[in-house]
């Protein structure tokens, strides 16, 4: 269930009962022909729909992330690595006063990785609180499906192009793009970078048909439901 769809009586209320909250974790950052909010429609989403049927609040997506390399461009929001560290500390703190003890960081960023070592020194600080970071695109079960319908796949590639991602009245290129070389965009600045990648596709197809994507769907929102629901210790 949506934070914006509840009052704060009704979190008062929940809290008496039951600890848990989900926060996504997105990005507003090139994505080829794709949206700009991918990562954050994608997180956000995958969260709510997993946490539905547990009654779980999921807040709203930290829209923006750390994404240096994609500020060429246009469109593309970057936070400070500094910045982005001391906005997720304040999210988790806000949610411990309120009486959340076990928190799921659903992220569909790369780049947010350093909210993982937030968590963790978070936690030191805040004994018997639990935080979980969750790549959900990454995570075993669903990347193992994501190579099952083709092991060519990466940002802004098919992979994250699913009906609430595309644009409508686009039309893709009908090609595969070969995989960049992903240590040799991590040399160039962000002028380097976009004449080195073009659209934005890291490589893959652009676009499958919506049966696979939504094969692929079914089995995030399972492997992100289980990690809200069992295993908190």
């Amino acid at each position: 269930m949506k934070i914006a769809d509840m009052n704060w009586m009704q979190v008062e209320d929940y809290l008496r009962h039951d600890d848990r909250a989900v926060v996504p974790l997105g990005s507003t950052e090139q994505h080829a022909y794709l949206s700009l909010s991918v990562d954050s429609i994608l997180s956000e989403r995958v969260a709510l729909e997993a946490a539905e049927p547990l009654n779980v609040p999921v807040f709203p997506v930290i829209a923006y992330g750390i994404t240096p390399y994609f500020r060429a461009y246009p469109g593309t929001v970057s936070l400070k690595m500094a910045t982005y560290a001391a906005l997720v500390r304040d999210v988790l703190d806000c949610l411990h006063d309120a009486g959340f003890r076990r928190i799921l960081l659903c992220n569909g960023h790369g780049g947010n990785l350093p909210a993982q070592t937030v968590g963790m020194e978070w936690m030191a600080c805040c004994p018997g609180a639990h935080v979980r970071f969750h790549n959900w695109w990454n995570a075993p079960k669903t990347f193992a499906k994501v190579q099952e319908v083709d092991p060519v796949a990466s940002h802004a590639s098919w992979m994250e192009n699913f009906p609430w991602t595309r644009l409508p009245n686009l039309k893709l290129p009908d090609q595969q793009k070969p995989l960049i070389d992903i240590e040799h965009m991590r040399t160039r600045d962000p002028v380097g970078v976009r004449e080195y990648l073009g659209d934005g596709n890291f490589g893959g197809r652009y676009q499958k048909s919506d049966e696979e994507m939504l094969a692929i769907w079914t089995v995030a929102v399972d492997e992100t439901r289980t990690l809200i629901e069992e295993g908190w210790g």
